[in-house]
């Protein structure tokens, strides 16, 4: 990847209140997007941490509730955390899922998410 290239959160941002199920928008500058499985030079695929540490970043990223994998390519996503405090953090992962070197990762952020209407 280009060493101008940055990984973000568009939605929401940092210190963000939500109420319920919420979208997050994830964002790539100076690289591509490309699914998983798809080699092709400066690009990948986002990864979602939640309420995690950054993983080994010599290894395949973990695929479980707490490390989505957005292998499809996909810039968006609807998530239903249960209410409290939660942090949220990018890592963009090449087509087999480990990252890239250096790694491409977003700042962490902290949303709250209280809950839904009539919850």
């Amino acid at each position: 990847m280009p060493e101008t290239a940055k990984v973000y959160i568009i939605w929401p941002a940092d210190g963000q209140v939500v109420r319920g199920g919420f979208w997050v928008r994830m964002g790539l500058s100076e690289g591509g997007i490309a699914p998983a499985g798809v080699e092709k030079p400066m690009t990948g695929h986002h990864h979602l941490l939640i309420d995690v540490d950054l993983p080994d970043l010599n290894k395949p990223i973990p695929n479980d509730r707490n490390h989505l994998h957005f292998g499809l390519g996909q810039t968006e996503a609807r998530l239903d955390l249960p209410p409290g405090r939660h942090t949220l953090q990018m890592l963009l992962g090449d087509e087999n899922h480990v990252p890239h070197d250096p790694p491409l990762m977003s700042k962490r952020i902290t949303v709250t998410v209280l809950p839904a209407p009539g919850g």
